[in-house]
């Protein structure tokens, strides 16, 4: 899952990546309305986090211009602006939903989720291929029964493997939706992931490799 933090308070966008991050997703930041835009149109995101009141390019603005997309991602309002008035205009402007300052982290961590899950293309909550369940809200992965102590970023990969299923993730698709634009694309921090992920799955092995393709579930 990607999600572009769009927050000119540089602090308050370090710290929300950050607590997303940590919960397995990839994250961009954007401190204003330009450069959000500007990532928009280099990246695939499942969700932005957008505050209203930015430089350059208001938040409401961006909105309006993320709604007209066909292949959009969610849009959640994060803003100091959380009158009901504020809350139906936001809404009004095609804000998928919409959080108030201050917030409870983990609300906005289950809202985002939520968010990712009504995307058109979304696949259902509990993730199911080859024996493995996945659960991305509850944040639990087992495998014929068997837990899986799995990394955050061991089990991002897999999710990301599991919603492509029975399809190919080049290294490169693996990059952009489970680490973010600051990933090294000469790394092998990929290769490195999925070797861990294949020792916790265990056998029969279940994660096929083609060269010069890429990864899948099989």
């Amino acid at each position: 899952m990607r999600i572009l933090v769009v927050e000119d308070d540089h602090a308050l966008a370090e710290v929300v990546a950050e607590g997303l991050g940590d919960h397995g997703m990839a994250v961009d930041v954007a401190y204003d309305g330009p450069a959000a835009a500007a990532k928009l149109g280099l990246a695939p995101y499942d969700v932005v986090v957008l505050d209203r009141d930015l430089p350059g390019l208001p938040g409401d603005v961006l909105c309006q211009m993320i709604t007209e997309w066909t292949d959009r991602p969610m849009v959640l309002m994060l803003t100091a602006a959380g009158a009901p008035g504020d809350r139906v205009s936001g809404l009004t402007l095609g804000a998928d939903d919409y959080l108030a300052k201050p917030f409870h982290f983990p609300e906005l961590i289950l809202r985002v989720q939520a968010l990712a899950r009504r995307r058109p293309d979304a696949r259902p909550r509990t993730l199911r291929a080859a024996g493995i369940e996945l659960d991305p809200v509850r944040r639990t992965a087992v495998r014929d029964g068997r837990h899986l102590g799995l990394s955050v970023k061991e089990f991002a990969v897999l999710e990301a493997l599991l919603r492509a299923s029975p399809g190919f993730l080049s290294t490169g698709t693996l990059l952009e939706q489970v680490w973010d634009e600051h990933a090294d694309p000469f790394t092998n921090t990929v290769t490195v992931t999925v070797a861990r992920l294949r020792r916790k799955l265990g056998d029969p092995p279940v994660i096929v490799t083609t060269p010069g393709v890429g990864y899948r579930i099989g």
